[in-house]
């Protein structure tokens, strides 16, 4: 197939661009999602953008029965993608784990320079252990969630290779974000019918609109044994 051949010579030989995210492009909406575990129906989730003048507001609700429950809350600067602050909350109700509960609070001081605040976790005897964050960002850097959040806004195109240095929120460290953009695809969910664009990280495949508007429509596990396709938007 002339697009494998393509892909194959392009990941060949091709060195890594930035990874560059223009939320500008991505609008004020509301999705909703299903979350599928081994082809069985297993929870939901909600995604919400909104525009504040220079910022963008991603708020997430989850649930992934019977395991957990998340709830997200991450700003950004719209105009230059600099990450802002980032909330996130995750009940964990397997009995087999001592965690309940493992919790964020993070801010970008102003200048970008360096990541400054907490993070909790909780035990099934009531303990709840809270540390200190104060970690230095290299210029550019984004948070670890963009590869899922603000993935419609890579700007990418089939067989192109990215990379960007990123902060993970809950491992307290730097990391590199890559990003392949593989074959564009037709893909079908219960919200309808769209092209798209995947994009493939260490861990998961998404697939997103490359027209207005643009939104993920579908993501999968590389096992294969989770995904999750948009249901309302």
């Amino acid at each position: 197939m002339p697009w494998l051949c393509f892909l194959l010579v392009s990941s060949a030989v091709q060195t890594a661009k930035p990874l560059r995210f223009d939320l500008a492009v991505l609008p004020a909406a509301r999705d909703s999602f299903a979350f599928y575990l081994g082809g069985e129906e297993r929870g939901q989730a909600v995604w919400q953008y909104e525009i504040q003048g220079d910022q963008l507001v991603f708020t997430a609700t989850s649930e992934l029965r019977p395991a957990e429950a998340e709830s997200l809350r991450v700003v950004m600067n719209r105009r230059t993608g600099a990450p802002v602050s980032s909330f996130h909350r995750i009940n964990v109700f397997n009995p087999q784990s001592d965690t309940v509960l493992v919790e964020h609070d993070l801010s970008v001081r102003p200048g970008g320079s360096r990541v400054e605040g907490t993070q909790r976790v909780g035990r099934r005897d009531g303990t709840v252990t809270s540390r200190s964050v104060r970690r230095g960002l290299p210029a550019g850097a984004v948070w670890s969630d963009y590869s899922l959040l603000a993935a419609a806004a890579a700007v990418m195109g089939p067989g192109d290779v990215a990379k960007a240095r990123a902060y993970s929120e809950f491992g307290d460290s730097l990391i590199t974000l890559t990003l392949v953009a593989e074959a564009p695809v037709t893909v079908t969910v219960p919200a309808g019918t769209f092209e798209t664009l995947p994009l493939r990280s260490a861990v998961v495949r998404l697939y997103v609109t490359r027209t207005a508007p643009r939104r993920v429509v579908k993501g999968e596990s590389l096992d294969g044994a989770f995904r999750f396709e948009l249901v309302t938007h």
